[in-house]
């Protein structure tokens, strides 16, 4: 991957910075434990030579001069007013580490994040699609594209008014959503088109989320959202292959599904000869022509 790397990246930078601060905090604690064992040696240092027998039992017999008790305890006292600032210093650029980190990240996903619909916009496709095709490329797996336009809506726009238009946008991008998993990318691709990356599947796949949509989107129109008007999708689909640029996969998606949608209109079957007859089975066409 290329531009997949970003997140990692983060995290990778966030963990060495944060282990920098751990090697501090260790550094800390060596000086409080070389603290404890100086003091503890200038005690034994002026404690043994006092030291002396008597019948069996010890007894020590000191006389240690004021300035001497008082400048112990000015050491000790500066010692611990210096580790506790330390420590608060180290928790509270860990604190904002983490912050900012974060609110960095969120930024970017922000900027990646079409407002209206809520799902990826056109800016994060070269990111999205670069870690899917490496994704697929390094585990020689499936990655079909499914591109969907939205059928008639100008004239939504037009009968309804452009806030119906939106909302009728951010219903189709929550169909999407709801027909894939986690670990696959639902994009407005253009102003009424969406892109679904569908990561580790091929074709029988893709037309079971395909058929997930078409039951998403009838179950839709059933509840009477649009007076007098069925809102349709033109759906296509294309499968990745070893090779294809971007570019090439995502025309191929382009042509079903504006092949689709001729057909749609026309009440004709598609042509399959300028169809791949994996884009078909994932569409449920059956290849036209003479029998």
């Amino acid at each position: 991957m290329t531009d997949d790397d970003k997140p990692q990246n983060t995290f990778s930078m966030v963990t060495k910075q944060l282990a920098v601060l751990e090697k501090r905090d260790w550094e800390l604690w060596t000086i409080v434990c070389l603290a404890g064992v100086v003091v503890s040696g200038g005690l034994l240092a002026i404690i043994a030579p006092a030291a002396f027998m008597k019948q069996g039992e010890a007894y020590f017999q000191l006389t240690v001069s004021r300035q001497l008790v008082l400048g112990l305890f000015v050491l000790l006292a500066l010692l611990n007013s210096y580790l506790v600032t330390r420590r608060v210093d180290l928790r509270r650029t860990r604190q904002e580490l983490i912050t900012t980190s974060m609110q960095n990240e969120l930024v970017r996903l922000q900027s990646f994040t079409d407002p209206l619909t809520e799902v990826y916009n056109r800016r994060s496709l070269e990111e999205m699609a670069g870690r899917y095709i490496s994704h697929a490329r390094r585990l020689r797996s499936c990655l079909t594209f499914v591109l969907i336009d939205v059928d008639r809506f100008k004239e939504v726009n037009t009968r309804f008014g452009h806030l119906t238009g939106d909302f009728v946008l951010a219903e189709v991008a929550s169909m999407l959503r709801g027909a894939v998993r986690g670990s696959d990318a639902v994009i407005r691709y253009g102003g009424d088109e969406f892109l679904i990356i569908l990561a580790d599947t091929g074709v029988v796949g893709a037309s079971r989320v395909v058929h997930r949509i078409r039951a998403c989107l009838l179950d839709w129109n059933t509840g009477g959202q649009l007076e007098r008007f069925q809102l349709g999708l033109s759906i296509g689909v294309s499968e990745w292959a070893d090779g294809q640029t971007l570019d090439e996969v995502l025309d191929a998606a382009d042509q079903t599904m504006y092949a689709e949608k001729a057909s749609s209109k026309r009440g004709i079957p598609i042509d399959s000869s300028r169809i791949s007859p994996t884009a078909l089975d994932a569409l449920g066409h059956a290849p036209s022509g003479p029998s």
